[in-house]
């Protein structure tokens, strides 16, 4: 059996805080860039690609100085995880386009429960009372401060389904393709990001046409040096952030990415009041602190499973299937000699 790695509660908390900080940083600097208000780039699906070029960039970097070793990982698994992961991001955005920003929101809050059936189809994953609750806590928290308006059609329907299943198989995926082929997050990542980014890329602009009508060659004709800088602004934060999803989702669980991840609404939400005069009312303030009291029970919860789960005494001494077997063949046979003595037992 190879090893466990140990990480310590420092790094732990340091991923958490990086991907908490970096998807906060990117989804201000997305709001200024995408905004009518700011620079009305709204090509998100090309954008996503963009991310990901850098993020490639930054992973060939790092293997070429040998900062990382490549490991391999059959290309098949990487194109099916590609196309799972980019099923996602088109689907997400199709949700948004087509949907009320309530139903949406509803969407992305289903996403845990579907990360809980979906372990529990795939790996036999069961959770306790304690943990179930703690979901359910941050699912009301989370819906109470963003769900405003819900509206929904068909196709807006399907296109959420759609969305919902494919991010949560591509979360639970990340921490798979880790364990399977001891490979880093980091590596991993840098892996997937190159078929991401390429396919984005030749699909994205199409893409984007069907969601706003406008062609992102025309828009590059008469960029502003303002658009430019938050492109860059958010294709670095993106790095970030795409490294520290792995390494969360490889170092705990999807469902814990899912639960402890509504920190990045909470601090949206609060941002938002802060740097855009969003407006905040006491329904937000209290379902934010509802959610916030159940990420911290959810966190409570699965130390509880921890413990538990390293107080079970483990046998040392257990027979394997094959001396079970010579065992219940030598019963039938007849009385088990002792081959010291050769008397019968």
């Amino acid at each position: 059996m190879a090893s466990e790695k140990k990480t310590s509660p420092v790094s732990d908390v340091g991923a958490w805080a990086m991907n908490v900080i970096s998807s906060v940083g990117i989804i201000m600097a997305n709001k200024q860039l995408m905004s009518n208000n700011g620079y009305s780039f709204t090509f998100a699906t090309t954008l996503t690609g963009f991310h990901f070029a850098v993020t490639a960039l930054v992973g060939f970097v790092s293997n070429s100085t040998g900062y990382t070793a490549a490991k391999h990982v059959p290309f098949w698994e990487l194109l099916w995880f590609s196309i799972v992961a980019n099923m996602s991001i088109t689907g997400m955005n199709l949700s948004l386009m087509l949907n009320s920003v309530g139903f949406y929101q509803i969407s992305k809050l289903s996403m845990i429960p579907v990360v809980c059936v979906m372990e529990w189809i795939l790996h036999s994953k069961r959770y306790s009372k304690e943990v179930k609750a703690s979901v359910v806590v941050v699912v009301i928290g989370v819906g109470v401060c963003t769900v405003t308006d819900v509206k929904v059609n068909a196709k807006g329907f399907i296109c959420a389904c759609v969305a919902v299943l494919a991010t949560s198989l591509q979360q639970i995926s990340i921490g798979s393709l880790q364990k399977k082929y001891s490979i880093g997050a980091f590596e991993l990542l840098s892996k997937t990001a190159p078929i991401q980014a390429l396919s984005l890329l030749v699909f994205g602009p199409f893409i984007d046409y069907y969601l706003s009508g406008r062609l992102i060659s025309a828009y590059m004709k008469t960029i502003s040096s303002g658009a430019i800088i938050f492109i860059l602004i958010s294709c670095s934060l993106a790095v970030f952030c795409n490294i520290s999803q792995y390494l969360c989702i490889g170092r705990f669980s999807a469902v814990s990415f899912q639960v402890l991840g509504h920190m990045k609404t909470v601090a949206v939400l609060t941002l938002g009041w802060l740097l855009f005069d969003s407006e905040l009312t006491f329904k937000n303030i209290g379902g934010m602190l509802v959610a916030v009291a159940g990420m911290v029970i959810y966190s409570w919860a699965v130390e509880v499973e921890k413990a538990a789960a390293k107080s079970i005494p483990v046998s040392k001494h257990s027979l394997t299937e094959e001396e079970l077997n010579l065992l219940k063949d030598g019963l039938e046979k007849g009385p088990i000699k002792d081959t010291e003595y050769g008397e019968s037992k």
